[in-house]
């Protein structure tokens, strides 16, 4: 079966979907890349007293132009962003905080087009800012500016003060907000540094500047170990097929994708890689990466005692949410994620939280759960700020 048959650049992993789920059982296996946004039984509005409380709580900072305040730059931002301009309440009221240099953009294109040989035109920004994922108006730097929502980008909030309704950032600025919506989304899992996870050559994949440090790096390597059989070690193994690198992806699991995929499917999409050249080596356990005389990684070692020789690794074992000073300010958390309602509200009036990082109710299976799936991070902004401006101006 031909490449360019199984996808557009990639094989047989559609685009749009995430790199991993944190609840792998929350997706219906005919077709796997839905989101489960969709399945919420979501609650009524609160009460008018706890509205009037949040109305009281969600005072406004005028002077500030930070009525509203949105942590994190990735999809659900985008698209929290175009729900409130879609609501009129975005002009001098909303602003972003975002450690990337770049406006939101549709974050599955790292690990599909992006990837993509040179000769292949692959995807770049400002191609796929939010929301082109959905049909949607693409949202550049000039679209912020356009519709008056301040962006601050190249930081991170460190701290939390939910009586000031103040947040502290790594640049060392404190900003005041009315309403705040957590996006902070999720950073990619690491090897241990005593194992060789942090050597030169060692790649994870989050963000754009992750994206092209491994775009330069397949420029030259001959040989590729890719750590990791789901979403992202699929996806990369994909794109290096594409650049003829000798690509070997290594897991623990009996099947690539065991997660989602049952045995059958799995060695399924196993055979097309490999008549793509990729190999696979199953059931397999990382000892330790190996540098060479220059610090470079140049092989992985197994515990089965094998060695992988390597000019590059790729690490993608999953995504831990980034919820560390929202949780220590004492918002309630679950599964590692911020715990939140139906309508994504926290444990604090006032404070929200949307996306990979949003713990929410999945009522038709009676638990709380973390889905990381781009479908649901634009669902569930756009019904997070619904629900927040009609709590706000409901009368």
């Amino acid at each position: 079966m031909a490449m360019t048959s199984i996808s557009q650049g990639c094989l047989g992993l559609k685009r749009g979907g995430s790199m991993c789920c944190t609840e792998p059982s929350t997706f219906v296996m005919r077709d796997v890349f839905r989101s489960l946004a969709s399945q919420l039984h979501l609650n009524r509005l609160p009460s008018r007293s706890w509205r009037r409380a949040t109305l009281i709580t969600c005072a406004t900072f005028a002077n500030e132009n930070r009525e509203f305040v949105i942590v994190g730059g990735g999809n659900a931002a985008g698209y929290a962003a175009r729900t409130f301009v879609e609501n009129g309440m975005a002009d001098g009221k909303l602003c972003i905080v975002s450690k990337e240099s770049v406006a939101p953009y549709e974050r599955p294109a790292l690990t599909k087009a992006y990837l993509s040989p040179l000769d292949k035109k692959p995807a770049r920004l400002p191609g796929f800012h939010t929301c082109v994922g959905s049909g949607g108006e693409r949202q550049t730097p000039e679209w912020y500016k356009d519709k008056g929502i301040e962006v601050i980008y190249g930081t991170t909030v460190t701290g939390l003060d939910i009586s000031t309704q103040t947040l502290a950032t790594a640049s060392g600025s404190r900003l005041k907000y009315g309403s705040l919506i957590i996006a902070t989304g999720c950073s990619a899992s690491r090897l241990p540094d005593k194992i060789g996870g942090s050597l030169p050559g060692v790649h994870y994949i989050r963000d754009v500047a992750d994206a092209d440090l491994l775009v330069s790096s397949m420029q030259s390597a001959k040989k590729l170990v890719i750590i990791g059989g789901g979403y992202i070690g699929m996806e990369v193994a994909a794109a290096a097929a594409g650049w003829k690198i000798d690509t070997t992806v290594i897991f623990p699991e009996e099947h690539v994708m065991a997660r989602l995929f049952p045995a059958t499917l799995g060695r399924k999409y196993e055979e097309l890689y490999e008549e793509n050249g990729v190999k696979f080596f199953k059931s397999a356990f990382v000892k330790r990466l190996v540098a060479g005389t220059d610090g470079r990684v140049t092989a992985v070692q197994l515990e089965n005692g094998s060695t992988l020789d390597t000019d590059m690794v790729v690490v993608g074992i999953g995504a831990k949410p980034v919820s560390t000073p929202f949780a220590e300010a004492g918002l309630k958390t679950h599964a590692g994620g911020i715990q939140v309602d139906g309508q994504f509200r926290t444990s604090s009036p006032g404070i929200f939280s949307i996306g990979d990082v949003a713990a929410f109710p999945l009522k038709i299976y009676g638990r709380t759960a973390r889905v990381e799936h781009v479908d649901h991070a634009r669902k569930s902004a756009q019904h997070c700020v619904n629900a927040l401006l009609n709590i706000r101006t409901d009368p």
